[in-house]
């Protein structure tokens, strides 16, 4: 099943290189779904649901109507939906404690600054595959509500699950379309006659709408460019074997291309961590992929001691981070790249997917070196705000003046000159 490493003796680099995205046919593939989608609109995305997702689409039921949405209360057993909302409120509660404020400062006659402003309409991507996200939605939505964003849509090939729906509703999702893919990326970026053009695209999804996601930014302001979902763990030998087990366990059974990763100074820990990855692994559903992943994309490595853990950490830049170890919270201080730290054993990377309050919206293979996790900045932009006055202004004429001049643009320094001639002579 999964590998053992020692490090530094073994070469470790290959392991968490993975090139995910570098894959110049479908590359192809999605630039020209996004070339036909933008030309074609509604045709070219129902012809592609059907080739794609087997789901017969047009003008009337491409959007999921009230009657639908009104249908789905009653099927979710109200335990359940009470729990949703619960999430719901804590993803709500904690953005909205972060959202940013304006901010200018005052010096004389002099005010500069930043001002903030919401985006109008946000595009929400909610993955189908293998399994249904309801999660996926109040992580990205109720961020986007936080934010102050006037009107959200949401794009997913799977909404057989009533809790995503509910979930869209609780949210505040205004309108809800029944399209994945890479032509549900073009159509919120290009917008087609059936979905509105968004400012920005935000959620998870598979490698053509990841790779949609990246053509199309500067078309459309897109939160990241996520790749698999992975987890490491960095661990010590009291730590309990069977939780890091079920954790690994957790991210793998997402994908075949997921990754965990335990990192430790015990051999005993990583011993019986294999044990219990073996154990546990029957009784569990989606067994196949979780095997796939343990034994093609993921690692136990052995480090001499926390501190070359923390360096074997940054390098993968996780995707999670769990710290369960003694002086767990004095690590993070060395921990530089990594979407999310879960910090010890009663702090499982599922607390952070499902219910805690941070979106679980989070860069993966690497990124966390550059991207961040999903928050309201992700759906907001900043405006720079200036503000002199005469008096002030003719203090700082002169070097505007040779500055614009040095750089060749002489209607720059006339714009000054005119204001204060007296300044520049």
């Amino acid at each position: 099943m999964i590998k053992i490493y020692n490090y530094p003796e073994d070469n470790i680099t290959n392991i968490f290189t993975h090139n995910y995205l570098d894959r110049q046919d479908i590359n192809f593939l999605v630039s020209a779904i996004i070339k036909d989608t933008k030309e074609r609109g509604d045709t070219a995305l129902f012809e592609y649901s059907e080739k794609f997702d087997g789901v017969t689409l047009n003008k009337e039921n491409i959007k999921v109507s009230k009657q639908e949405l009104a249908n789905t209360a009653s099927q979710v057993s109200p335990e359940l939906l009470q729990a949703m909302r619960k999430a719901a409120q804590n993803v709500y509660n904690y953005h909205i404690k972060q959202k940013s404020k304006d901010n200018l400062h005052f010096d004389n006659g002099i005010v500069i600054g930043t001002l903030v402003r919401p985006l109008k309409r946000a595009g929400i991507y909610v993955p189908g595959g293998s399994a249904a996200y309801p999660s996926s939605v109040l992580m990205t939505a109720m961020v986007a509500k936080a934010a102050g964003v006037q009107e959200i849509i949401m794009c997913s090939p799977n909404l057989s699950n009533p809790l995503t729906l509910a979930a869209a509703q609780e949210c505040g999702v205004q309108n809800i379309f029944k399209v994945g893919g890479a032509q549900a990326i073009a159509a919120m970026a290009y917008g087609t006659a059936s979905i509105p053009k968004v400012d920005i695209i935000a959620g998870p999804g598979n490698i053509y709408v990841t790779l949609a996601k990246k053509q199309l930014f500067g078309q459309v302001k897109i939160d990241m460019v996520a790749g698999p979902s992975e987890i490491a763990i960095i661990a010590d030998e009291a730590a309990n074997a069977a939780f890091i087990a079920a954790d690994m366990l957790g991210q793998a059974e997402h994908d075949t291309l997921s990754a965990a990763y335990l990192i430790t100074n015990s051999k005993k820990l990583a011993d019986k961590v294999k044990i219990e990855l073996d154990s546990q692994v029957k009784h569990l559903d989606r067994a196949a992929i979780i095997n796939k992943s343990l034994q093609e994309r993921s690692a136990i490595i052995i480090v001499k001691d926390m501190a070359a853990a923390c360096s074997v950490a940054n390098t993968i830049a996780p995707e999670h981070l769990e710290i369960i170890c003694a002086q767990a919270e004095a690590l993070v201080a060395d921990i530089h790249n990594a979407g999310a730290i879960f910090i010890g054993e009663y702090s499982p990377e599922a607390l952070g997917d499902y219910f805690a309050g941070p979106s679980h919206v989070l860069p993966t293979s690497g990124s966390a070196r550059y991207f961040e996790v999903l928050n309201t900045d992700t759906f907001s932009k900043k405006i720079s705000y200036i503000k002199y006055n005469k008096q002030e202004f003719n203090k700082v004429a002169a070097d505007i003046y040779r500055l614009a001049n040095a750089e060749g643009f002489g209607a720059h320094a006339g714009s000054v000159k005119i204001r204060a001639p007296k300044e520049v002579e």
